[in-house]
């Protein structure tokens, strides 16, 4: 099979804003398990502790997928398959998605069960340097720093996310910047026992395990759309892209063409589909159809392989 798959190059900005971002997800991994570590050390009997624990394992999952399928999507297109692995991203980020609902719902479900059964945690004392001191405060400390990197280096994959339009890198980012919620609830809860609120650990956890809930279906949601062709849209998912207007616009433009459709969908960062155009004399040479493809990658860098087909169905009467 002969293979007709246009390559994806990257402007060299673009492609030094990837080189920015994958240096960031190796950072947020290795600071990310050092967090684990130091969250580990300090977990003692609080719920709202383990919960944290667990979603700081979870935030590596992000990253991860993000380094993994960033490594495959760039291969070009094989007889096995002539698509090319620009989907990866969008399995990859499935499956943590999927990842972290499953992990969420249980969550709920034991953190339910905590204040449900009434547990009292404990928090202990601590020794260190033969001072003894409350063990909530270690167990505070752990949990500022563990949210302290992930709300940095989130601001920083933010606008790499928009210049590369990265979905999963910018719901990555996203996580990283929300942080912040299960460390402040973490602390509110161990506060809370130091107050003699035995309720206040479960419900901590409770809000946290709902925190991973919501972001588990956010990113399941949105990453089944993207593999079932939805219309391309913001990197935020907040709105529609503009793109497919553009390409109509240009090619309505050419004086062979009397009317002109579009059908685009994402693969990884690019953007590929057809376009149908009713030609002037109702016919299409095979020069026109290439400098129409040549014009329209020429519109926007994450349009590389856009199809230029003839048809008559544009027009009503027709």
């Amino acid at each position: 099979m002969r293979i007709v798959r246009e390559p994806f190059d990257r402007p060299p900005e673009r492609q030094r804003d990837e080189v920015r971002a994958r240096r960031l997800e190796w950072v947020s991994i290795v600071f990310l398990l050092s967090a684990t570590v130091v969250m580990y050390l300090t977990l003692g009997g609080s719920q709202a502790m383990k919960t944290a624990w667990i979603e700081d394992i979870l935030s590596l999952v992000p990253p991860i997928a993000v380094l993994l399928a960033s490594s495959g999507a760039d291969r070009r297109a094989t007889e096995d398959f002539p698509y090319g692995y620009a989907r990866s991203m969008s399995i990859a980020f499935l499956s943590a998605a999927t990842a972290l609902t499953a992990m969420g719902l249980y969550l709920v479900y034991d953190s339910s069960m905590t204040l449900i059964r009434a547990e009292h945690p404990t928090i202990g004392q601590l020794e260190v340097l033969g001072i003894r001191t409350w063990a909530g405060w270690a167990m505070i400390a752990a949990l500022a720093y563990t949210v302290a990197g992930p709300v940095i280096l989130g601001r920083l994959k933010l606008p790499l996310a928009r210049s590369l339009h990265n979905k999963a890198l910018h719901a990555d980012a996203a996580m990283n910047r929300a942080d912040w919620m299960t460390a402040a609830a973490g602390i509110a809860g161990i506060l809370g026992v130091g107050l003699g609120w035995w309720w206040a650990d479960g419900a901590a956890a409770l809000v946290i395990s709902f925190s991973i809930l919501q972001d588990g279906l956010f990113h399941l949601r949105n990453a089944a759309a993207d593999l079932m062709d939805r219309r391309p849209t913001s990197v935020d998912r907040s709105e529609p892209l503009d793109v497919g207007d553009m390409v109509i616009g240009y090619l309505e433009g050419l004086p062979w063409v009397r009317k002109a459709g579009v059908r685009l969908r994402e693969e990884g960062e690019g953007l590929v589909g057809e376009a149908f155009v009713d030609p002037a004399d109702g016919r299409i040479s095979a020069t026109q159809a290439d400098e129409a493809t040549d014009g329209i990658r020429d519109l926007d860098w994450r349009l590389y392989d856009v199809v230029v087909s003839p048809t008559r169905r544009l027009n009503p009467d027709g």
